[in-house]
């Protein structure tokens, strides 16, 4: 089956296939024959995960939760399909994106902006709504019980204002989204890991990413699930690498501020020469064409995502 990889203490990553292998994946948490599911990839992510839960024993019936982190499609686009198969689940997300879950016309209207109508359809198909008994709010502090296991809601920002992340007491890690940005296995060079921030559009904001990462910092957690990609450990040094990350990225925008019709293509290329240090930095052993092709939509993503913060920033 597609990719199902265990960490302990019942916490697997599932890979949802989304673009290529090892890029997005679900992490499927598993409690005493009871079971959540954080982050959902878009709709044909279904099978992989019903094909991991039957290998690791579980029904359809067995799913408590289904938890977003937030609504952007990679991570939510398949919550109706998800729900619509898992009878017993409860949608936990952000209470900015309940009703996008409930009515998701103008969630798909806002992504087709971002890709363009024909790739957002070609990525994410129907959005399928969920009925709203069905949803449960994500705020600061709630605690979900799974078989009596306690599962801690963070309202995270910095990425999107509604973007939460979840800690789980048993391991005593988070499942963090993309406030935790992103670290692909095929940049691990001898199992070390790189990280790189997520700053894509619409409400990418320095600060409150900072202190979100800060946040989850002061927890000492023992290890991170990223949704782009899966479990990462030595999280001391991956947090300083990504408020390194983020204070240049914001240093790229800021030199761009003026630049016109040409500031995105501008911010752009700086990021891309960010990467490029970045390579240098931390040794990756990938030829640079392949971490080119790797990266390409979060570079352009991310270049996007400044360019409308900049903007953002001169309406205030």
């Amino acid at each position: 089956m597609q990719g199902l990889k265990g960490f302990g203490h019942g916490i697997y990553a599932v890979d949802s296939a989304y673009t290529g292998p090892d890029v997005a994946a679900i992490h499927l948490i598993e409690q005493d024959g009871r079971a959540a599911l954080v982050d959902t990839g878009n709709n044909d992510a279904l099978v992989h995960v019903e094909q991991a839960l039957a290998e690791t024993g579980l029904s359809p019936e067995a799913v408590d939760y289904v938890l977003l982190t937030h609504i952007h499609l990679d991570h939510a686009g398949g919550a109706g399909a998800f729900m619509a198969a898992f009878p017993n689940a409860k949608l936990v997300v952000h209470s900015r994106g309940a009703r996008h879950m409930a009515e998701p016309s103008k969630l798909f209207a806002g992504v087709s902006a971002v890709y363009g109508a024909e790739r957002a359809k070609e990525l994410y198909g129907e959005l399928i709504p969920v009925a709203p008994e069905r949803i449960i709010e994500a705020t600061e502090g709630l605690e979900l019980n799974l078989a009596g296991r306690v599962i801690r809601v963070l309202d995270t920002p910095g990425h999107a204002r509604h973007h939460v992340c979840y800690f789980d007491t048993v391991s005593r890690s988070f499942f963090t989204g993309d406030t935790f940005g992103l670290s692909y296995r095929a940049l691990d060079v001898n199992g070390r890991p790189s990280i790189f921030p997520t700053t894509t559009p619409v409400q990418f904001e320095p600060e409150a990413m900072h202190a979100s990462i800060a946040r989850m910092e002061a927890e000492q957690p023992a290890a991170m699930y990223l949704t782009h990609y899966a479990q990462v450990t030595d999280v001391p040094r991956l947090a300083a690498d990504l408020h390194r990350l983020i204070d240049a990225h914001v240093a790229i925008a800021e030199r761009h501020a003026n630049a016109g019709a040409e500031r995105k293509a501008l911010i752009e290329a700086d990021v891309w020469e960010l990467v490029g240090e970045e390579a240098q930095r931390q040794g990756w052993t990938l030829p640079e064409a392949d971490w080119r092709k790797l990266l390409a939509l979060d570079v352009e993503l991310n270049a996007q995502g400044l360019d409308v913060w900049l903007g953002a920033r001169a309406k205030d």
